[in-house]
């Protein structure tokens, strides 16, 4: 992300947490409706957004359920009938929202909804790793991942005008890494209200349950006669996505100084050997790479920020000119050949002339600490690999104890 330039936008310069970051994002949004329920460390999201209501600084209505189940189910009643929708979850609260994901996105509903990334469990965990939005990555929902609390913040905004945008229609997860990012302290600089409102704009569905003038069926049937036609439409909506995400985020620079795209290259121009990685890691890896960098050895990072939809083409080519890629999960895919991140990006690569090599590192589950020095061990091995020629095992367990 490049530094935030003077802009005419008004912005102000203030300490805050992820949570609430996003929080105030919401509240600058101002939803029509946001269904909300509990969960660890995504409680002060909706806990906080509680307190805009009661003190009447939105005019949201606020509906408290029984659980993420209906915290979703609530938000697909309300955006079908018009009403730009929110809610927020983690870990085990996005998997019980599990049937109700899919119904979502294949209703072409666009709600947004934070998810701060929390381990799922068995055993019981409330840390971070990315396995909870990595199951939900085949649900039809956009991707957005964040490094920080500024990033979480820009991302908020941009989502629901992807999300609402007529060529998409799709709902939108915004994630950050739980306590890591969700509980941390940082500057962030924020939006004057006027200009939020002006950038996400009026929500204008084009169908909805109230026009009783023109009268649509939502949730209907669909077997064998139609049911994959349906899908095929979503997976189209999902690939014109993709510009839209560019586009929106051109948009966004021009107002705030503030660069996005599907992802960013850090000193990755020259690199012999490379990682990548999503959320908070990329912050400590850059420091790596500096690091190296002043010992003569080419290193550089690429953070993906868009994991859906996925930019495989753009990956491709910026990948292309390096010798060893390792790519960093913090999640797993138990008995595949790699990750989630990198089984998709090894794939985006399989036609490529001259492919890297690429290895794999699963790492930080559970909230597991991510230091400089594990980082650098796998630069290292990265090193090894380059010399060899050779990659001698594709998945790695960075971090664990012997």
């Amino acid at each position: 992300m490049s530094e935030v330039k003077d802009t005419a936008a008004n912005q102000e310069r203030t300490a805050l947490t992820g949570n609430e970051a996003m929080a105030e994002a919401m509240r600058q949004i101002e939803p029509d409706v946001v269904a909300a329920y509990p969960i660890t460390p995504q409680t002060e999201i909706v806990q906080i957004f509680s307190t805009f209501v009661s003190d009447g600084l939105v005019k949201t209505e606020y509906v408290p359920v029984e659980s993420e189940h209906s915290a979703m189910s609530a938000c697909v009643g309300s955006a079908a009938s018009g009403a730009r929708s929110m809610t927020a979850t983690s870990a085990n609260g996005l998997a019980l929202m599990w049937e109700i994901l899919y119904i979502a996105s294949g209703t072409r509903l666009p709600i947004v909804m934070p998810v701060v990334n929390r381990a799922l469990s068995g055993p019981i965990n409330i840390h971070c790793d990315h396995s909870d939005t990595m199951g939900a990555r085949d649900s039809g929902w956009i991707q957005l991942f964040s490094e920080n609390a500024q990033e979480a913040y820009d991302n908020m905004f941009q989502a629901v005008r992807i999300a609402e945008h007529p060529d998409v229609l799709l709902p939108a997860m915004v994630t950050t890494d739980g306590f890591i990012i969700s509980h941390g302290m940082e500057v962030v600089n924020t939006l004057d209200d006027r200009v939020v409102r002006d950038f996400v704009g009026e929500y204008k569905i084009p169908r909805n349950l109230l026009d009783v003038d023109n009268p649509i069926t939502v949730g209907p049937l669909a077997l064998q006669d139609f049911y994959f036609e349906h899908k095929v439409e979503q997976a189209h909506a999902m690939m014109r996505a993709k510009p839209v995400v560019q586009e929106i985020a051109e948009e966004y620079e021009k107002l705030t100084g503030r660069k996005y795209g599907y992802f960013e290259e850090y000193r990755l121009e020259d690199a012999d050997v490379a990682v990548v990685v999503l959320g908070s890691t990329a912050g400590t890896a850059k420091v790596v790479v500096d690091d190296l960098r002043k010992e003569g050895i080419k290193a550089g990072l690429l953070k993906l920020r868009v994991f859906r939809p996925f930019p495989y083409e753009e990956l491709r080519e910026a990948v292309k000119h390096v010798n060893v890629i390792g790519v960093m999960d913090r999640s797993d895919s138990f008995a595949s050949i790699g990750g989630p991140v990198f089984s998709e990006l090894r794939a985006a690569m399989y036609d490529m002339d001259q492919r890297p090599l690429v290895t794999n590192y699963v790492y930080g589950l559970g909230g597991r600490d991510v230091d400089l020095h594990m980082i650098e061990s796998a630069f290292r091995e990265l090193l090894s690999i380059q010399d060899s020629g050779k990659v001698e095992q594709y998945v790695n367990y960075l971090g664990v104890r012997e």
